[in-house]
């Protein structure tokens, strides 16, 4: 009799100890690169509204870049030092948002593993990219699809595909449909990464409800 008692209890042990924690955000280590993008955005939508109100920006756009960025893993460092849900690079994107915040220097990696704070300027560095380099496109979706590829590789890169001059490249983005301009990106855009970058933060963004 003790002998069937401790292997009942073994055994509802081992069922206890086969159950997953389930955390309730993303933690050091969880690997979360296969997460869908509406777990993504379900994951984080506490902070992409937040950031997404505050400075006037697509939400689905920015639950769409992390979940291609990072998967929803704050804690996502690349080789580049890229760091977290944004991936945000402190001496290019991180700097610039201070700049224009009228901060001085550019973010930590500590800030930027935050995933309050690396949202925040994710979502603020968005906003500069439509508000100057991209100012004047004229179509919501043609502008959607010049933030992703300003995001990925910069707006100039983009722009000079066109003309150096910013006003003229404007107007020739203008003067295409959205489908053009997607077909310009992956006819001439310098950088191979970027009609990739395009399709797959796209391909995430339809998926968001």
């Amino acid at each position: 009799m003790k002998i069937r008692l401790l292997m009942l209890s073994a055994l509802l042990l081992a069922g206890c100890a086969s159950e997953p924690e389930k955390p309730l955000t993303p933690v050091r280590n969880t690997p979360l690169t296969q997460a869908p993008p509406s777990k993504v955005n379900d994951a984080w939508s506490l902070f992409t509204e937040d950031a997404a109100c505050h400075y006037g920006v697509d939400e689905k756009l920015i639950s769409a870049i992390i979940s291609v960025e990072s998967g929803g893993n704050p804690t996502v460092i690349s080789r580049s030092n890229a760091v977290g849900l944004m991936q945000i690079k402190a001496s290019t994107a991180g700097r610039e948002v201070y700049r224009a915040q009228g901060r001085h220097g550019q973010p930590s990696n500590s800030e930027l593993r935050d995933p309050a704070k690396n949202i925040d300027i994710g979502a603020a560095y968005l906003k500069i990219l439509q508000d100057s380099a991209l100012a004047g496109i004229r179509d919501p979706l043609t502008l959607r699809y010049a933030t992703i590829v300003s995001y990925a590789n910069g707006a100039g890169a983009l722009l000079r595909t066109f003309s150096r001059d910013r006003d003229r490249a404007i107007a020739m983005i203008n003067a295409m449909t959205p489908d053009e301009f997607w077909q310009h990106v992956q006819n001439k855009h310098p950088a191979a990464q970027a009609p990739r970058y395009l399709w797959k933060v796209t391909t995430a963004y339809r998926t968001i409800s």
